[in-house]
C-alpha cells in the first residue's frame, strides 16, 4: 500500500486549531487565532482536551508538536471571550467565573484540565515557541516535554500585572522548572523574559532563528518518533513521577515499568542488535508486528 503524502489533515478541524499528521507519526497542532495572538478561549481549551484524548488512544501518533500561527505562540487567555463560540467537538456547557464557586469549577474543567491533559499524555510533546508565550501559553509550553524557542520568543506569567493569579497551574510548573527561589522572583516581579534568558533559566531547551523554528521542532519530533515508543513513554512517566515522589517511591515505580519494557519486543531486538552489531528495529508493534 502506498504511503499518503504528508502532511495530512488529522480528522476534524477544531475551532481555532489546525492539526496535521506528518511522517513518522508526528502530529503538529497549531493554535490558529492569530488575530488575538492565539489567546485561548474556553471553546479552544475544550477542543484541545478532546483532541489530546484522541491522540492518547491513536497508535498512528507518536510525537505531538504544539505551535502558534502568526507572531505568537499563545498570549494567554482571551479575557474578552470566555464564552464566545461553540466547541466543535462537544456540547456547549456553562462558562463559569460568574461566582466564586463557578470560578473554581471553571478552572478545574477548562484551564487546569488542559495542562493536566498535556502532562498526562504518554506521547512525547514539543512546544515550538515562535513569539509570546504568556500565562496560559507559558503553562501550555511548560506542560510539554521539550521547548524550542525562536529568537523572538518571550516567556512570562505576569498575571500580577492585572492582580490575577497563575491559576491554570503555572505556579507549580514554574517551581518544577526553576525551583522555589527563582519561581518567586519570576512570578512576583512579573517577569517576561526573552529567548536567551529563558534558555539560561532552563525554560527552553534550544533557541533557533525564527525561520528555522518549525524545522528544528519537526526534526526533534522525528528523532523522538524513531525511538522505542513503549520504553520512552514509560520513562517519561517515571521521570515525572520521580519529580514528585520520594526516592523509594521512584524506585518502585520504575521497577514495575521495567518489568514491562524488559520483556517487550523492542527490548528483545535491542539486545539482538547489540550482539549482531546492527541498528535496532524498534516499533514493529506499531506496524502490526509483535506486541
Amino acid at each position: 500500500m502506498s504511503q499518503p503524502p504528508f502532511p495530512v489533515s488529522y480528522g476534524q478541524v477544531c475551532q481555532g486549531l489546525r492539526s496535521e499528521l506528518h511522517e513518522k507519526g508526528v502530529l503538529r497542532i497549531t493554535l490558529n487565532a492569530p488575530e488575538r495572538l492565539n489567546a485561548l478561549d474556553q471553546a479552544m481549551k475544550r477542543d484541545l482536551i478532546e483532541l489530546i484524548a484522541r491522540v492518547q488512544m491513536d497508535d498512528a501518533v507518536r510525537v505531538v508538536v504544539f505551535a502558534g500561527e502568526g507572531r505568537a505562540f499563545c498570549a494567554g487567555d482571551h479575557l474578552g471571550g470566555y464564552h464566545e463560540g461553540a466547541p466543535a467537538s462537544v456540547a456547549k456547557i456553562g462558562g463559569g467565573h460568574s461566582t466564586p464557586i463557578g470560578t473554581d469549577a471553571a478552572l478545574r474543567v477548562y484551564s487546569q484540565a488542559l495542562n493536566v491533559a498535556v502532562r498526562n499524555l504518554d506521547k512525547l510533546t514539543i512546544a515550538a515557541i515562535n513569539g509570546p508565550a504568556i500565562q496560559t501559553g507559558l503553562s501550555l509550553a511548560l506542560s510539554c516535554d521539550f521547548r524550542i524557542g525562536s529568537t523572538q520568543a518571550r516567556l512570562g506569567s505576569a498575571t500580577l500585572r492585572f492582580a490575577l493569579l497563575p491559576d491554570e497551574g503555572g505556579h507549580a510548573l514554574l517551581v518544577q522548572h526553576l525551583g522555589l527561589a527563582q519561581a518567586l522572583d519570576f512570578c512576583l516581579r512579573k517577569r517576561i523574559v526573552d529567548a536567551d534568558e529563558a534558555l539560561r533559566l532552563g525554560l527552553l531547551n534550544e533557541v533557533v532563528a525564527p525561520e528555522a523554528l518549525l524545522e528544528a521542532a519537526l526534526a526533534l519530533a522525528a528523532e523522538l518518533a524513531d525511538g522505542p515508543q513503549v520504553a520512552m513513554r514509560m520513562l517519561k512517566r517515571s521521570l515525572y513521577i520521580a519529580a514528585e515522589s520520594t526516592f523509594g517511591q521512584a524506585l518502585d515505580d520504575i521497577a514495575v515499568r521495567t518489568a514491562i519494557t524488559d520483556h517487550h519486543p523492542d527490548a528483545r531486538d535491542g539486545g539482538r542488535s547489540f550482539r549482531e552489531k546492527r541498528a535496532p528495529k524498534f516499533n514493529a508493534w506499531l506496524e502490526g508486528g509483535e506486541r
